[in-house]
């Protein structure tokens, strides 16, 4: 049987750490223009495309990707336990209005 305390307390619980992955999301996504600007700034390339290539290919740079992605995956692991400890309430409320119907019937 399906307890929807115990959901929504999952909810409860872990609603900040899915909070704290999204706010490290954002944070990296936008320090990851600012780690390209700085990575452009030091290339001692001479154009811009060679100075661009340069920024990517920077290991500073490529360690802000690969903590990107770490982030990425851990909002979303966060995010779909939350949904389905959501949907686990909404199966529970919909077996209880069957409930209620079948006992309406039986009366």
């Amino acid at each position: 049987m399906i307890n929807p305390n115990e959901a929504i307390d999952y909810i409860i619980k872990h609603s900040q750490a899915y909070a704290k992955a999204k706010a490290q999301v954002a944070y990296l996504t936008e320090y990851r223009k600012t780690k390209k600007a700085v990575c452009f700034l030091q290339s001692k390339k001479k154009t811009v495309a060679e100075k661009e290539a340069d920024a990517y290919i920077n290991e500073d740079y490529v360690e802000v990707l690969d903590g990107l992605k770490e982030a990425v995956e851990e909002a979303e692991r966060l995010r779909w336990m939350l949904i389905a400890a959501q949907a686990r309430v909404d199966v529970w409320r919909s077996y209880e209005a069957s409930n209620r119907s079948i006992d309406k019937r039986t009366m």
